[in-house]
């Protein structure tokens, strides 16, 4: 492996760890708000319980989510010189507003929410926690808005004096067709992993006291948000992909390993083979239709083939290989698609046992062990995001190997990366622990708290 290689696949395993942490805090920061909310309106005490329950996951989430987001902003200027350099008045911008209102909204709020119990009156209190669930909303969005832009660049000019990308229209970039579908693609996405979060604690405390009324109302506010949300996002996801094939056709092309182009086009549920150097893998259980209906919203759509879109990319760009790595991209897809139909049936088994949901053992056990499907679901889609660009860092505009630091060296990088390696795992068994520990708690009785009293002044004369 080269440096950039290296340099990639330190970019790629700090940016899925710290992505383990981004949809579960933006989710759980809204369910906490439902919950609080809850309380705030019936007064009911299991309400506030789980409130605090679920309030002190949300702050060890935030808390190492915010120290492995930290090296993200670090590796641009380390290994990406280029990329800062090429790009850096059109990215940067997103970044800053996320940095300056989001982050700091969302950390504010966030530490009013913590300790104003018993200081701030009940519907202050309440807001405060609401405006955590927008901060982390709007920290995605900035974000969201400039990874975006690197799948589709628009609101830009190249200067001519410098050669670089310059920022022209901040509108443009954030409505972005790209972004507007991918941006409430990852906040659905942030429902489903928190919603999966709850329902499998809430299954765990239910299999040891079945008749748990707290931990029933929050397995159920989970199913409540679960369901709805995985079919509207298998309903966006679908959207998504039709953008992506107008604006990015080799990156749809390759996550069906496409080579020839179809018209009408099937899906293959599984395939033998395949990659970047077999162009004829045998397809298993075919969908007819189905390909032109997910990439083009139209029953007989055609879909241009790896090939024809190469020799396509090098009149326009020039001689290069312009095909992702095409096995990563099949599977990543088909990972991602598979395992968010199976959290939908966990999710409908789940309301069709609502009213016996404690006695259901079958289902608390499948409840539990879907844990982890969320995460998998959101690291298969980011992956099918950022390789189905390559070899593009900005689409049609900077190649990954032109975007690297020139001088950093291979050795460097080698160090570097072990280095986070070794801090992000020690970080993985503190978060685990930690949150292993407190989700395991039981949720002990408490009194409300007070309701803050504005003082009296006595009359004067």
């Amino acid at each position: 492996m080269d440096a950039v290689d290296l340099a990639r696949l330190q970019f790629a395993s700090t940016s899925i760890y710290h992505f383990l942490f981004v949809p579960l805090t933006i989710g759980l920061a809204l369910l906490v708000a439902l919950l609080q909310t809850q309380w705030y309106r019936t007064d009911r005490p299991e309400y506030l319980r789980l409130t605090r329950f679920f309030g002190i996951l949300l702050v060890i989430n935030v808390a190492v989510g915010v120290v492995t987001g930290l090296v993200q902003e670090f590796q641009f200027g380390m290994n990406w010189s280029g990329y800062s350099r090429f790009v850096g008045d059109v990215f940067g911008a997103p970044l800053a507003m996320e940095g300056l209102a989001a982050f700091f909204l969302e950390s504010t709020f966030l530490g009013l929410w913590l300790f104003g119990w018993n200081r701030l009156s009940r519907r202050v209190h309440l807001a405060t926690i609401w405006m955590v669930a927008l901060g982390g909303v709007l920290s995605a969005a900035f974000i969201m808005a400039a990874n975006s832009w690197m799948q589709n660049p628009v609101g830009y000019r190249i200067n001519p004096d410098t050669g670089r990308a310059q920022l022209t229209d901040i509108g443009a970039v954030l409505t972005n067709p790209v972004f507007l579908r991918s941006y409430l693609h990852v906040l659905l996405a942030s429902l489903i992993t928190a919603a999966v979060v709850m329902l499998a604690i809430s299954a765990w405390h239910l299999r040891r006291r079945p008749d748990d009324p707290g931990f029933r109302s929050s397995a159920r506010l989970a199913l409540v948000v679960l369901v709805p949300a995985t079919v509207i996002n298998l309903l966006v996801g679908s959207e998504l992909g039709v953008a992506e094939g107008e604006f990015q056709p080799m990156k749809i092309a390759a996550a069906e390993a496409q080579w020839d182009t179809c018209q009408p086009c099937s899906f293959s549920m599984f395939q033998i083979g395949g990659g970047n150097n077999d162009q004829t893998p045998d397809k298993i259980i075919a969908i007819p239709h189905l390909l032109s209906l997910l990439a083009t919203n139209s029953w007989d759509g055609q879909v241009v083939g790896m090939n024809d879109l190469q020799a396509q990319y090098e009149q326009q760009y020039g001689p290069g290989y312009y095909v992702p790595n095409v096995f990563i991209q099949y599977w990543a897809m088909r990972v991602m698609a598979y395992l968010a139909t199976l959290i939908v049936l966990v999710g409908l088994w789940g309301l069709w046992r609502w009213n016996r949901l404690g006695s259901s053992t079958w289902f608390l056990r499948a409840a539990l062990w879907s844990l982890p499907l969320p995460f998998l679901v959101n690291t298969a889609g980011w992956i099918l995001t950022e390789n189905g660009r390559q070899p593009w860092i900005v689409q049609g505009l900077q190649l990954t190997r032109d975007a690297a630091s020139p001088s950093v060296g291979t050795a460097t990088i080698v160090v570097s990366l072990v280095v986070f390696i070794v801090l992000y795992g020690v970080l993985a068994v503190v978060d685990w622990l930690l949150m292993a520990r407190y989700a395991r708690r039981e949720l002990e009785p408490e009194t409300p708290p007070a309701e803050v009293e504005q003082p009296v002044h006595a009359p004067s004369y």
